[in-house]
């Protein structure tokens, strides 16, 4: 199967490294530990220089541990496919492994194919891992399907906007607040003002009211509402 999407240059704004690991835990309500063991891997009990197993996400090459716009998609998606039925990162590996063989790209998480066959070969590898019953692989599909939904893409296929989840619990939260590199530096913002959430919230918790803040920014409630709910998770870390 070959791949539907074109991948970027280094030079894309979307591929350069700009996020550290707890700003991605932050702005996708994932722990901190659990995108640090699947963008580094773990400490070998052997040898602590030493990262076992290989990261599930790959990096740009000059992130340090930075990492990107795609990194953050890619995350995002993995995390769909986990909360789906709650499964092992050990099964998800061996059948991202099984996807990357039949996606020859860097970022299979992230093809457009991935989308409709994709989604398919990474089940049907995962059934041969786990006892999924029918039930179960649908819970993944729709679940999954919820995530990709928050993502736009460009004409060429490649993630443009990401809208993460403020709340992960509702059926179908509202595309508020989003991730555009071509906006706020890439920071999370009101999709209709442009307007930073960390920006919101620091003029809040500085002091001033939540009603200046609306009028100033002319926000609705809601919006308001997403941008300090967004913020509160960082508060609150």
């Amino acid at each position: 199967m070959r791949s539907q999407t074109a991948y970027l240059s280094d030079d894309d704004l979307r591929n350069i490294p700009s996020y550290a690991i707890s700003e991605a835990a932050h702005y996708l309500c994932i722990p901190r530990s659990t995108i640090t063991y699947w963008v580094l891997g773990r400490p070998s009990a052997q040898d602590p220089t030493v990262r076992d197993p290989k990261p599930v996400i790959q990096k740009p090459q000059q992130a340090g541990r930075g990492l990107s716009f795609i990194n953050l998609v890619e995350l995002h998606v993995l995390d769909g496919l986990r909360r789906g039925f709650h499964m092992p990162l050990p099964k998800i590996r061996k059948a991202l492994d099984y996807l990357m063989k039949k996606f020859p790209t860097p970022h299979p998480l992230v093809d457009r194919a991935f989308e409709t066959d994709g989604v398919n070969l990474f089940i049907d590898e995962l059934g041969h891992l786990i006892n999924i019953t029918e039930a179960g692989q649908l819970a993944i599909r729709e679940c999954v399907k919820q995530y990709l939904q928050r993502v736009d893409r460009d004409a060429s296929g490649l993630p443009r906007r990401l809208y993460p989840f403020t709340v992960k619990n509702l059926h179908s939260p509202p595309k508020t607040i989003v991730i555009d590199p071509d906006v706020s530096y890439g920071r999370p913002a009101i999709v209709r003002r442009g307007v930073a959430t960390a920006m919101i919230a620091e003029r809040l918790w500085a002091g001033e009211s939540s009603t200046d803040l609306i009028k100033d920014y002319a926000l609705k409630r809601e919006e308001f509402d997403e941008a300090i709910r967004c913020e509160l998770r960082s508060k609150a870390a």
